[in-house]
């Protein structure tokens, strides 16, 4: 028997439970994996809520990334080994101490990564490469806002952005949080809490406006979002830390200026191996040369689960929060 957080019933942040589970052996095609680390998402309380309902039902193991190191695979296994150091992304279930998971959703962590920043940046990480380098090509020429800049894809994708020639706005709430955020690639910050954006960014862009803005916030953003956009340009809502969307209007698409809107998943973008492969390689790559850096600024105990959600959801954390079994 090994710990894990259990949902029994969705709701606040107080439904999840330090509980003993079974995990048992692998079957065909998966691996068992000890935890040293797993990561923290917003997704995690969208689960935990409700708002997104669990694949299996109730109970469930909140969590979607984790790092560890490989107990036993089963039959037909090639990918990994025993003892081999792995991270993944998906699915559900990685609030425990030891789990099961397919193995073809596990990579091996290359040297010179270590298991926290592992955790912390699977999703995160696959999360700011396919915004910036497939949802939306960006590059030297694009102009591009980025709502929570100093939340956890935020502060990566701000780097990225940055390294790719971007001119990159953002949006955070705090004065400190603005501070991480221009130390973390953005050339110009707005605070949401006493800025207007939409005017801020007409003011930035010489009422040129943005190619893209990637908003993760949802409701609270919408449809000032669509404002800040060119003729044509592309908004990305993959996310909703405000509240869902609840009123989108197609038809204002056309009278803004033929805007474009997409609502992308990390899943949809890594569901083959080969996409997998390829969106984590290249998050390595910029990591190992240093044009990214990941930092963990906070760590809990996976038994103190409560109280981290409790923090994300109020806003108290930045960049990227691991759980330590």
């Amino acid at each position: 028997m090994v710990q894990a957080i259990r949902v029994h019933e969705t709701g606040g942040p107080d439904v999840m439970r330090w509980e003993q589970v079974e995990v048992g052996e692998p079957g065909p095609g998966e691996a068992r994996i000890r935890h040293t680390a797993v990561g923290l998402n917003f997704i995690d309380t969208y689960f935990r809520s409700g708002l997104y309902p669990a694949p299996d039902g109730t109970p469930f193991s909140p969590g979607n990334e984790g790092a560890g190191i490989v107990q036993t695979v089963g039959d037909g296994v090639s990918n990994v080994k025993p003892g081999d150091r792995v991270a993944y992304v998906g699915p559900l279930g990685a609030y425990a101490q030891e789990r099961i998971v397919p193995a073809d959703r596990l990579v091996v962590i290359p040297e010179g990564i270590d298991d926290k920043t592992a955790a912390g940046m699977m999703l995160k990480g696959m999360t700011a490469q396919y915004l910036l380098r497939q949802t939306y090509k960006v590059g030297p020429e694009t102009t591009l806002l980025f709502h929570a800049a100093a939340g956890g894809v935020g502060l990566i994708a701000g780097q990225w952005a940055a390294h790719l020639g971007a001119t990159v706005i953002g949006t955070a709430g705090s004065e400190e949080k603005i501070e991480l955020a221009r130390a973390h690639g953005y050339q110009h910050m707005i605070n949401y809490r006493t800025e207007n954006f939409v005017e801020r960014v007409q003011e930035i862009t010489g009422g040129k406006k943005c190619d893209v803005v990637y908003d993760s916030v949802g409701r609270d953003t919408y449809p000032g979002s669509l404002d800040c956009l060119k003729p044509r340009g592309l908004w990305v809502s993959f996310g909703q830390s405000s509240g869902p969307i609840t009123d989108f209007n197609l038809a204002l698409l056309g009278p803004k200026g033929s805007l474009f809107a997409t609502r992308p998943t990390l899943f949809s973008y890594i569901a083959s191996r080969e996409d997998l492969e390829a969106t984590a390689g290249e998050l390595f790559d910029v990591v190992q040369k240093g044009i990214v850096k990941i930092e963990v600024n906070q760590e809990y105990r996976l038994a103190e689960a409560v109280q981290a959600h409790q923090d994300l959801e109020g806003r108290k954390t930045t960049g990227t929060t691991v759980l330590i079994p």
